[in-house]
């Protein structure tokens, strides 16, 4: 091994420990937002992930936290890197992190790649800023964004009797990178005082869809499930249903991005197979950032923490 190559490794070794869930170089009592090193099985590629640990982490010391993954949508995709912190625009983290609410929970909080997306000509991605992205203020929490005004009338939906196909939101989608994924719960699982029998998926219009795909190929794992502003095609639904895994699907009436009218054929499957622990909430004046309204709340969390495998 030559010299170079040892100091790279033992480098990357601190930093590894530094960003650890057991690193124990102070005992805090607040909250603390870690960024976890790993290389992608997709390309190979050196990337970096969120891990939240909660106020008290490190005092409670004999208690096991529930884990909540979260996965982003289209336009806070990047790379891993220097451009993760966009994963902090909505969500949970959002709320934990730069609103400081005191959410019992680890968070971890992946990336999701470009996949080519920077060249659709897509104008939130295409022309986003840095500025976009909230900060955590020393003292005190930043003004909330205000939800846009839409003037046009709510006039409810009837179920879609075609649904689009899953290619829509599959390619390039959070299927792709379901090894990273999975071993990022497992690390947290493995480094964290986490409970292995609480750990929840939630995730917005594309990570939406990425929490069916993802919760419906391995369903042992999440005790509870929460896609937002994204729907569940019908073929997912088995496995789902038969581990009676709890679903709280959210959509938004004047959504016209992902509209309401196909979120029924899924959640009428799940029925048919029967499972009945599924809620189905259409936030009726609420368009394609229903997530705000949703996470600002504690209605989510709550019911999050009601279910367990």
């Amino acid at each position: 091994m030559s010299i170079n190559h040892f100091i790279k490794s033992i480098a990357l070794f601190i930093i590894l420990i530094i960003t650890s869930c057991g690193s124990k170089n102070k005992i805090s009592s607040e909250a603390q937002l870690l960024r976890i090193p790993y290389i992608s099985k997709v390309d190979q590629s050196n990337r970096n992930y969120f891990v939240y640990l909660p106020k008290g982490y490190d005092q409670k010391q004999d208690k096991k936290w529930p884990v909540l993954m979260f996965l982003h949508g289209n336009g806070e995709r990047g790379n891993g890197q220097d451009e993760l912190d966009y994963v902090l625009i909505h969500g949970p983290l959002y709320e934990a992190w730069i609103q400081k609410r005191d959410l019992p929970f680890v968070m971890v909080v992946p990336q999701l790649p470009m996949f080519g997306r920077d060249t659709l000509g897509l104008g939130y991605i295409d022309n986003r800023i840095t500025d976009w992205i909230p900060k955590r203020l020393e003292n005190g929490v930043p003004e909330r964004p205000k939800d846009p005004i839409i003037t046009e009338p709510m006039l409810g939906a009837l179920a879609s009797d075609t649904i689009p196909s899953d290619t829509n939101y599959l390619n390039g989608g959070w299927n792709a990178v379901e090894t990273d994924v999975l071993a990022m719960i497992d690390k947290t699982l493995k480094d964290c005082k986490t409970d292995e029998n609480r750990v929840y998926l939630s995730g917005i219009s594309y990570g939406g869809f990425g929490t069916w795909y993802i919760a419906s190929k391995n369903p042992e794992r999440f005790a509870a499930i929460n896609p937002v502003v994204g729907y569940g095609h019908a073929y997912l639904m088995d496995s789902i249903a038969k581990h009676k895994i709890p679903v709280w699907n959210i959509a938004g009436g004047r959504d016209h991005v992902v509209p309401v009218k196909y979120f029924y054929e899924g959640m009428n499957k799940l029925e048919a197979l029967g499972h009945h622990n599924i809620r189905f909430t259409i936030q009726e004046d609420m368009g394609h950032d229903t997530w705000r309204r949703v996470y600002a709340g504690d209605d989510l969390y709550n019911w999050l923490l009601e279910n367990h495998k």
